[in-house]
Parts: C-alpha cells; structure tokens; sequence
C-alpha cells in the first residue's frame, strides 16, 4: 500500500475532470476563432469562467485565466504596481509569502520600481493587523498577504487587513493558491481587489490558473500579444487544462462542506495519534484557524531530508518544507519567521491528506510514521559516538 500525504505539492486529476478535459481535447479549436469550431471552444472557455467564478463567488468577468500560480501572483504584483504608480511605490508582503510573490517584491525594489516592507508574524504565523496598519503609507499602492499558508496551515485574517488596507486607499492582493478548493473563499466578504489561484491545487491539471481582479480596479498585462482575456493576458488559452480546471471548481464547489468535515476529522485523527506515539514532536501552526488538511509538525532528532526519504521507503509520501523549495534543503523561511531555531525546523514534516485518503491509510501511517522516526534517531545516536 502507498499512502500519498502530500496533497499540498498537488493533487491527483479527479476522475470527472479528466473526461472533461478528454472532451475538449478532442474536440480542440483555438476560442479567438470566429468560425463554429472556435465558437464552440469559445462557450467552453465561458463555462469555465462560469465554474470558477462560482467557487470564489466572484463575476465571470472578473476571472482571467493563467498557465500557473506563479504566473498569477507576478503579475498581481507587477500588473497592479505598474498601473497604480501615480498613487507611490509603497509595496507591504508578508515574511510567510510564497517565492512567488516574496521574491517579485524584491525584484520591484531590485529595479527602483517598489519599497517593501516586510509584515512579522507571530508563532502561529498568523500576520498582525495591527503591524500593517502602522506600516502602511499614504505611498502605498498594494498590500499582499496569502489567504492561507500551505506549508503550516494558519489561515490569516485577510478580512480585517483588507479593510485596513482600503482606508489608506491601498490595494490588497490574496494569494489563495493554497485554499481555495480546501475552504470557502468569497472575495465579496473578504474585500480583496486580487486573488490568485491554481487547478492543480484543488484537483484539476497543472498547467491552468486564474487571477481575480475585482471590476473596476486597474491592472496592466504582464504579457503583451493577441490580447486574448480581453486584453488582459494574452497567449492562446490552454483550453483542456482551463476545462479541467472548470469541472474541478464545480465539483469544489458541490462537494467542500463534506470533504472538509471528512479532512479535518482524519488528520485530527493523525495528528492526535503521532503525538501519542512521538516523544519530542512540535505541532505548528494555528489550530483555531487552519485548513481542514494540512498537518504540520516538527520531530527532534531527525532531519527533514532523511525523514521524507525514510518515509517514501516505508510507502509514504509527505512533503519537506515549503513544496515549491524542497531542492532547497535550507531551514524553511516560514519557520523561521515564526520563531523557530535552525535546530528546531530541522525535523520539519509536512502530511496534507485529500480526496483519496482513507481511515485505513492514517492507522497504516500512524503505525510507519514513528517506526521510521525512531529508526533514524538509534542511526543518528550510533553515528554521534
């Protein structure tokens, strides 16, 4: 039996998304094309937005569909930075942010084009209001905080930044890569001007992303062509992949209250029953406020790299840090900017469960997890001697 906890990584194509994707495949035309092949491609295109648009209880309009998060969350920040200057240069990001978005903040101030500040969290990775209200300027232009973390799990209070944000007249942008699909996400109660999210995350194909950007608010392309989203991202649309992510939004959508009660409850369950048989493990992350799948904790005695690898052996796969940086082998930023020590996330383990974990699967983890744990910690005390 191979027991797969990395759902945070990416998820498995369901089953109803891949005959969508099949169709449209078949089907192919490019939906710019005017003639009734394109224009039926074209309704297909539609109805995805549709479907996506339903999910974050946004308009069809507002959706523009991208190839990645990553995609979607440069140019979130370089399209709304660039469109908004006259406003300043003012630019506030998180210490927990995905590369993505840290790291294009960076480059803005690297080009004389942002200042950044940086916003703390506190050991639960949970950002302060309260800091970005003193940190924010009568310069800042755009204030961006992801919905969720994925690697810990701590949901952040974008409601209450987002407000703040918007009574100096600053933008705020949610990166919600890793939430949507996993927890209810309405961009009309959150007040966010941008949002991004990805297929892949929530059960449909790599490859198929979108980009929220509220009516009304301006954002310049981040790629220049055929003016295909009208205008907005241009490059010919991967339609499998958008139809894919489509019928994964629907079924999110049908099916989130369920698969968050059945989630949370198994990897309560995990989590409850390695504390239990686990000497010297740390949970991390909030527990107040969490996504229903994710599990993180940190292990003394062992390290990340030999845990994952000893686990694969054993027929698990979990994740090592932040899923995107796991060739990084460095202690995790997000870790870090909770407090941790190098010592401290060195043991980090990520277990994120989804649509295919089992009852059967968690006993049979429970029973491998603190086998391979203490295998690896008698290896580390015979090689101390």
């Amino acid at each position: 039996m191979r027991i797969y906890l990395d759902y945070v990584s990416s998820t498995p194509v369901l089953p109803e998304v891949r005959a969508a994707m099949a169709e449209a495949l078949e089907k192919g035309a490019n939906p710019s094309s005017i003639h009734q092949a394109g224009q039926k491609a074209r309704e297909r295109l539609e109805k995805a937005r549709k479907q996506v648009a339903a999910l974050i209880h946004a308009k069809p309009a507002e959706i523009y569909f991208t190839s990645c998060g990553t995609e979607s969350n440069n140019w979130a920040l370089r399209g709304l930075m660039a469109a908004n200057k006259r406003k300043g240069n003012h630019i506030s990001v998180s210490a927990i942010e995905h590369p993505s978005v840290s790291l294009v903040a960076r480059r803005l101030e690297l080009e004389g084009a942002a200042k950044v500040t940086i916003l703390p969290v506190d050991g639960d990775g949970i950002v302060s209001a309260q800091a970005l209200k003193q940190l924010l300027t009568p310069q800042t232009v755009l204030v961006s905080v992801m919905l969720a973390n994925g690697e810990v799990g701590t949901i952040e209070p974008i409601k209450e930044m987002a407000a703040i944000a918007h009574e100096q007249g600053a933008l705020f942008h949610t990166d919600a890569i890793a939430t949507v699909g996993h927890n209810p996400v309405d961009v009309k109660a959150l007040g966010v001007d941008a949002l991004s999210m990805s297929a892949n995350q929530f059960y449909g194909p790599p490859g198929a992303a979108a980009l929220f950007v509220r009516d009304g608010v301006r954002i310049l392309p981040l790629l220049e062509g055929g003016g295909q989203e009208t205008g907005a991202r241009s490059g010919t649309e991967a339609l499998p992949a958008i139809v894919g992510m489509g019928a994964a939004a629907e079924i999110a959508k049908r099916e989130l209250p369920s698969r968050m009660a059945r989630l949370s409850m198994l990897r309560d369950r995990l989590r409850d029953g390695l504390k239990e048989r686990i000497e010297g493990l740390r949970l991390n992350g909030s527990w107040s406020s969490r996504l229903p799948h994710n599990l993180h904790i940190c292990i003394d005695g062992v390290s990340s790299e030999s845990l994952v690898l000893g686990l694969d052996q054993a027929g698990i796969a979990a994740g090592l840090g932040s899923a995107c940086n796991s060739k990084s082998m460095r202690p995790s930023h997000v870790l870090k900017a909770m407090g941790l020590t190098d010592e401290q996330a060195k043991g980090a383990l990520v277990l994120s469960l989804g649509e295919q974990t089992t009852e059967k699967e968690i006993d049979r983890a429970l029973e491998l997890i603190p086998s391979v744990v203490q295998k690896l910690r008698n290896v580390t005390a015979l090689t101390a001697r």
